[in-house]
């Protein structure tokens, strides 16, 4: 599992618009001894921006037959480059959030939280010192006490920077801060619920058709929306009422509606025969033509 990898710099506000530019003409940018320059930020900072454009899915790390590492932008990296380079719709912060915390690797603090962390509410040091426990239980090797630490302290500003309008030091923003997901006061961490509406239909719709993809099925029941890793409950927090509300609407898409099932006593939702970024696409190319 990964940790510590961000160099301590949480993503910032145009950071992905920057890296999937200079990707799109170089795939191995990011081994350029320049880079910093053309990108016109810290050594650092471009270390940590490699990290970020992979663990949010924009950006797929492989390798090309040289057996060099190249970093290859990915279908959802082409389309927020092409409808929304600088995460003005929710529903795209959304998006990337569900691709940090979705899987245990890279970012296996986000995972934790999200997924396995179960309290609401928590100092920095309460959350260390479970995470250390966590660690402990599922790693074969030592993980530095000191990675952990920076973990805690990025991913709480990752959701935070940027909320506080009033305070001065945050002049730098996060795009995830919009979500409201974390909320920290006086040094009390606090895992906000959530609603569907403040996470966008479109990215629940994404989320559920991903998680289908990549489980092989072609429903889910509100147990599971509910209770599993990658979907909607533990993702964004969203309560059982909530999902059920969310699941209503989403029967009345005009193009892609899911459906219930009702199966030995069991309501099943059936998902519409279409792939995450296909729906992604068409999405974005409404939004967008409203906007215009």
């Amino acid at each position: 599992m990964a940790y510590g990898q961000h160099q301590s710099f949480y993503l910032r506000d145009r950071w992905l618009n920057k890296g999937i530019k200079h990707l799109a003409t170089d795939e191995r940018f990011f081994y350029d001894k320049d880079a910093f320059e053309k990108i016109g930020l810290g050594k650092n900072m471009v270390q940590s921006l490699r990290y970020w454009v992979v663990a949010t899915g924009v950006v797929s790390e492989v390798y090309n037959t040289e057996r060099k590492k190249i970093h290859r932008i990915t279908e959802l990296g082409d389309l927020v480059f092409k409808y929304d380079k600088f995460i003005k719709f929710p529903e795209t912060a959304s998006i990337l959030h569900y691709q940090l915390v979705k899987d245990i690797e890279p970012s296996s603090t986000w995972y934790w939280y999200f997924n396995v962390y179960k309290e609401t509410v928590s100092t920095k040091d309460s959350l260390l010192n479970e995470l250390i426990k966590w660690v402990k239980d599922t790693e074969k090797k030592a993980v530095s006490e000191k990675s952990l630490k920076r973990d805690i302290d990025c991913l709480v500003k990752l959701y935070t920077a940027g909320q506080n309008v009033n305070d001065p030091e945050e002049v730098i923003q996060s795009p995830l801060h919009k979500l409201g997901l974390v909320e920290e006061i006086k040094g009390v961490i606090y895992k906000k619920a959530s609603n569907y509406n403040h996470i966008g239909l479109t990215a629940l719709m994404y989320v559920l058709l991903d998680y289908c993809f990549q489980n092989d099925v072609d429903t889910v029941s509100v147990d599971d929306l509910v209770h599993s890793i990658g979907l909607w409950g533990k993702t964004f927090n969203i309560s059982r009422s909530s999902i059920v509300n969310a699941l209503n609407q989403l029967t009345l898409h005009p193009k892609y509606p899911v459906s219930y099932i009702r199966t030995n006593n069991l309501d099943l939702i059936r998902i519409p025969n279409i792939t995450p970024q296909n729906f992604l696409q068409d999405e974005y190319s409404r939004k967008v033509e409203v906007i215009k």
